[in-house]
Order: C-alpha cells, then sequence, then structure tokens
C-alpha cells in the first residue's frame, strides 16, 4: 500500500495540481473574508457594553460549531434558482464554495479575536479610556497590540476551511475541473475504492496544510522580529 501511495504521488497528473490550486484559492479567500467580517466583529463585542452582549458572546461562541452541512443547506436555499440570490448564478461554483467556508471561518475568526481582545482590555483598557478614545479607536489600537496573536486564529480557520468537505459537497457540487476539492475528491475516490489515490490526495492536502502553516509561523517571528 505504501509503495501505490508513493507512486501516485510520483504520478500525479495536472488534474491533482488543479484541485489542489482550487482548494487553496477558495480556502485562503474564505480565511480573507472570514478576518475581514470576524476581527472587527470579534473587537467590538469585546470592548463595547451594549444590552444582550452575553447572548451575542454565548452565540458567537455556539456559531464556532456550526454544522457544516446545514451552512450548505442554508446557502443552497439562499442561491437556488428560487432563492433570493438565485439570480447571481453562484450555485455550484467555486463562489459559492467561498461562501460556504466563509460562513464557517468567520464566526471562528470573531470568537478568538473576541477572547485575544477581551484579555488585552484588562491590562490596556483603562490607559486607553484614560486617553478619551472612543470603543472603535480602542478596539483598534487593541487590534494593533495583539496583531501577532491573530495569526493563530487565522490558521485555525484555515484549518477549519481547507478540510470542509459538507457545505463544499452541497452548494459546489463536486464536478470535475470547476469545483471538486481536495476533501471531496478524497470523498470521491475513497467510495470508488481507490484508497491509494485517496491516500496520496490526503498527503498533498497536509502538506499544503503544514506548508501554509510554516509560512505563516516564520512570518510572525519575523514579523515580531522587525516590530519588537
Amino acid at each position: 500500500m505504501f509503495s501505490e501511495i508513493l507512486s501516485r504521488l510520483w504520478s500525479l497528473d495536472r488534474d491533482v495540481v488543479s484541485i489542489a490550486w482550487l482548494s487553496l484559492r477558495v480556502s485562503v479567500t474564505a480565511v480573507c473574508i472570514g478576518l475581514i467580517l470576524g476581527i472587527p466583529l470579534g473587537s467590538f463585542i469585546a470592548v463595547c457594553s451594549f444590552p444582550g452582549r452575553g447572548i451575542a458572546i454565548a452565540l458567537l461562541n455556539a456559531f464556532m460549531g456550526l454544522p457544516p452541512v446545514i451552512v450548505g443547506l442554508a446557502l443552497y436555499l439562499i442561491l437556488s434558482r428560487s432563492g433570493p440570490l438565485g439570480s447571481l448564478g453562484l450555485l455550484f461554483t467555486p463562489g459559492a464554495m467561498i461562501a460556504a467556508q466563509a460562513t464557517l471561518a468567520t464566526p471562528l475568526v470573531a470568537a478568538l479575536t473576541r477572547q485575544v481582545v477581551a484579555d488585552t482590555a484588562v491590562h490596556l483598557g483603562e490607559q486607553l479610556r484614560s486617553l478619551g478614545l472612543s470603543a472603535p479607536l480602542q478596539a483598534a489600537a487593541m487590534i494593533y497590540d495583539v496583531r501577532f496573536s491573530l495569526v493563530t486564529a487565522a490558521l485555525a480557520a484555515f484549518g477549519r476551511a481547507i478540510s470542509e468537505i459538507g457545505a463544499v459537497l452541497v452548494v459546489g457540487g463536486n464536478i470535475d475541473g470547476f469545483t471538486r476539492t481536495m476533501t471531496t475528491a478524497i470523498s470521491l475516490e475513497t467510495q470508488k475504492g481507490d484508497l491509494s489515490l485517496a491516500l496520496a490526495l490526503g498527503v498533498v492536502l497536509m502538506s499544503l496544510v503544514v506548508l501554509v502553516n510554516m509560512f505563516a509561523s516564520l512570518l510572525r517571528r519575523h514579523a515580531a522580529r522587525a516590530y519588537g
């Protein structure tokens, strides 16, 4: 079996490279959207006091565990021809897959950001308030202060996004050459009984995750040294 996996890895063709590239492109885009939406949301909840804040925190933590299939079903209904966004024609396209992964990544980023910013506010919040800064400016200052710690949130979101299969399969359709990702390809090959190819694809997927994590860690260390 091990020799078969090695031979499959050695003979990986353009289709597999294309699948790997699509998986990486979709997941990175989804994580970027999750960071753009999740970091401000998490920091706002951490810094601001408003009615129902406790409920908002509880919901945010609960949404970290959103069932992917439920997310896929909800997006399917929204993006289908009879849905409110059906005219966009996004169903069974990489755009729908990005939307699904971003929906799963955003609560995770927001919840982790809220926790990091809340911990920072314990010793930095009073100082910022004494300067007369508004809540948005306080949140911005704290985000800057914990910017290197937020790399962990980005990596966690990336890990969830690139390993996702349920929502991606529902809204993407696993179309060969168009919406087939590493996870859906592994599922398909396993169902077909081609375990050596499925395992080879799994090795490629794990390699992508490890490389992205290594790059992010190196970037974080370099930035930490550069900015002290």
